[in-house]
């Protein structure tokens, strides 16, 4: 197979770091996006379409990162860029808002079970900061429980207490539990001064397994909440549309008060939505919140595009046979090589984690190896679907796999690649 090589990548990180903290911060750059080796992955893209983007070198990528969430129907999907760009030629960011934020809105409680109102700004992290301000204004209360292993954003309130730049008092009323342990809520909860619950869905850390939540969890969770007076807020900015249309709660089985959405939502025009009960409403408008271009009409018209199509296509079923057709073949690629690579987590956002010693470090070599052969994968984090994925490319995605897989054992004699058992779906 073809070997990407990416001199006009690395080139271009050199140019941007003497203007650019970290040439790429954050996410997607090489030093937080679990680039490992760095060498191994393109730096910057030149174009995308479907299920694909190239690189400034000319190399072609089956994403699978999905600019982590964003492209959920395929990159520059035409019916939601038409509808974007007709909103563009006509006003986007205007002194009033358009009439279209009242029918991404009205779309919106038609189609999540537990929304009654909508909230609208550009990131997941405004909407989770913000579902927390509302909880502590409504409850009259401080604490904020968070299970281990969380991800809600960058505000410092999130952070941890040692990242820079983060002071001991912006997080002392967060406390963190491990997910699926309602026991340690019930009690914190009872102890008193608990304004909010906050988790994802299931649990979709990285460097671990992905971990689903066991059966009754959340309707303990919720009766706990309901209990105390305790805020039941969802994350489900990476979950969202790709698990269930009516919101990852309702998936579950059960209700959220406050459920926080994101990166799918409008297929990579820049939007967020909080969506939240009746009873909230009130508080929700009281609170001071706002920014600058949070009621461009042009990204909510293409939300209203993007959720009309994934309700008339059934987005998340195909979302699912698209995650089980990669996520089981790449099971039979480890099976056939004699490795043990453990699957996780639901299967349009699967983990991979490829078990043959406990460092990582054969795992990252294989992810390495994938990515050079036309996939983009990363090391650590989970991956996504879109619904422009073919056949033909989960077959190629399996090729290189194998290809790669063969790579690292030829380099690796010395490992026993039979430590480990079977390949397997972690559930």
């Amino acid at each position: 197979m073809k070997i990407n090589t990416y001199a006009n990548s690395d080139a271009l990180l050199l140019r941007a770091g003497k203007v650019v903290p970290s040439g790429v911060y954050g996410h997607l750059g090489p030093g937080e996006g679990c680039f490992i080796p760095v060498s191994a992955f393109p730096k910057f893209s030149d174009h995308a379409k479907g299920a694909y983007f190239w690189d400034v070198d000319g190399n072609r990528f089956i994403d699978y990162m999905c600019a982590y969430g964003p492209n959920v129907l395929g990159y520059g999907d035409p019916e939601v860029d038409a509808a974007a760009l007709e909103q563009l030629a006509r006003g986007d960011v205007v002194t009033s808002p358009g009439v279209n934020m009242i029918e991404l809105a009205e779309l919106l409680v038609d189609t999540v079970a537990c929304a009654d109102w909508a909230f609208f700004a550009k990131n997941g992290g405004d909407m989770t900061t913000l579902a927390v301000m509302i909880a502590r204004a409504a409850t009259g209360k401080k604490k904020v429980v968070l299970t281990r292993g969380f991800y809600h954003g960058v505000a410092p309130w999130c952070q941890r207490v040692d990242n820079q730049g983060v002071l001991p008092e912006e997080v002392a009323n967060s406390v963190v539990i491990d997910f699926n342990d309602a026991a340690a809520f019930r009690a914190l909860a009872a102890e008193g001064d608990v304004a909010a619950f906050m988790s994802t869905p299931y649990f979709h850390g990285n460097f671990m397994e992905n971990e689903l939540p066991r059966p009754g969890y959340w309707q303990e969770i919720r009766a706990v909440c309901d209990q105390y007076g305790v805020v039941l807020i969802i994350d489900d900015v990476r979950t969202g549309y790709r698990l269930d249309l009516a919101g990852s709660d309702h998936y579950y089985g059960f209700k959220a008060d406050l459920l926080c959405q994101c990166k799918a939502i409008a297929n990579g025009w820049s939007l967020s939505a909080l969506l939240g009960r009746d009873s909230l409403k009130p508080t929700a408008g009281a609170v001071t919140y706002t920014g600058s271009y949070w009621l461009g009409s042009a990204a909510f018209a293409a939300a209203i595009a993007c959720i009309r199509k994934m309700r008339r296509v059934d987005a998340a079923a195909r979302h699912r046979a698209l995650g089980l057709a990669v996520g089981e073949g790449l099971i039979k690629v480890a099976r056939e090589n004699g490795a043990k690579l453990i699957v996780s987590g639901e299967a349009p956002l699967f983990y991979l984690r490829l078990a043959m010693d406990d460092s990582l470090l054969l795992h990252q070599e294989w992810i390495a190896e994938i990515v050079k052969r036309g996939v983009f994968m990363t090391n650590h984090h989970n991956h996504f679907t879109n619904l422009s994925l073919s056949a033909e490319d989960i077959g190629f995605t399996l090729e290189a796999a194998d290809d790669a897989l063969k790579a690292v054992k030829a380099a690796h004699p010395e490992v026993d690649w039979s430590r480990g058992g079977e390949s397997h779906w972690h559930r």
